[in-house]
C-alpha cells in the first residue's frame, strides 16, 4: 500500500497509550514510505498521526471541509492540504487517494467514516483493506456488537472478513497487505460497481 486513509479522533484521549499509539502509527507509516491521507487537523489523535509521519520524513495529505478549517485547527506543515465543500466530499476524496483504510480510536465521526467505508466494501464499491487498530482494547465492545449482528442474522458472517483487526500497527499492516477482497455480491451488476 502506497497510501492509507486514517480516521481517528480530533480530540486527545485520557488514555495516554491511545495518544502515543496514534503517533507510533504515523511513525511506522513514514518508515514504510506509506503516505498518510487524513482529516487535516493538527489537534487530537489526528494531529498525533500526522506528527508521527512528518517528524519521521513521511508525507501527509490532509483533506478537510471548508467549514472545519477553523474548528479542527488545520495542520500547517502538511505535504498537501485539500479543502472540500462537504464532509461527504472529504470522505470520497480520502477514499480516492488511498489504497487502504484504518480506524484508530475516535468518536462518532470516526465510527461513521469507518462504517461508510465498510458499507461501500460490502456493496462491492471498492476492494481496499479496512482495518481497526484495537489499541488497549478500545474497540472490544464494538467487535462484540458485530458478533451480535451476526448472531441475529442481520450481518452475514462473510462480511466480517471485510474488517481486519489487530492490536499492533505491524500486525495490522501485515493483515492489510495480505488482504484478499470478497467477490462482488451476485445481486450487483457490473454497471453498479
Amino acid at each position: 500500500m502506497k497510501s492509507i486513509a486514517v480516521f481517528c479522533g480530533a480530540s486527545m484521549s485520557n488514555d495516554s497509550v491511545l495518544n502515543q499509539e496514534a503517533y507510533n502509527f504515523g511513525k511506522i507509516m513514514a518508515e514504510r514510505h506509506t503516505q498518510l491521507i487524513y482529516g487535516g487537523a493538527k489537534i487530537g489523535l489526528m494531529g498525533n498521526v500526522a506528527s508521527g509521519v512528518l517528524e519521521n520524513g513521511g508525507k501527509a495529505i490532509g483533506v478537510i471541509p471548508d467549514f472545519l478549517t477553523t474548528k479542527e485547527v488545520v495542520h500547517t506543515d502538511l505535504s498537501e492540504l485539500i479543502i472540500t465543500k462537504t464532509m461527504h466530499e472529504r470522505k470520497l476524496k480520502m477514499h480516492e487517494l488511498s489504497d487502504g483504510i484504518v480506524a484508530l480510536p475516535g468518536g462518532f465521526g470516526t465510527l461513521e467514516e469507518l462504517f461508510e467505508m465498510l458499507t461501500w466494501a460490502q456493496l462491492g464499491l471498492h476492494k481496499k483493506p479496512i482495518g481497526i487498530l484495537n489499541v488497549n482494547g478500545f474497540y472490544d465492545d464494538l467487535l462484540s456488537f458485530i458478533e451480535v449482528m451476526i448472531t441475529k442474522e442481520l450481518l452475514k458472517l462473510s462480511y466480517k472478513q471485510l474488517l481486519l483487526v489487530a492490536e499492533t500497527t505491524e500486525e495490522l499492516l501485515e493483515k492489510m497487505n495480505n488482504f484478499k477482497p470478497l467477490p462482488v455480491p451476485k445481486w450487483m451488476n457490473k454497471n453498479q460497481t
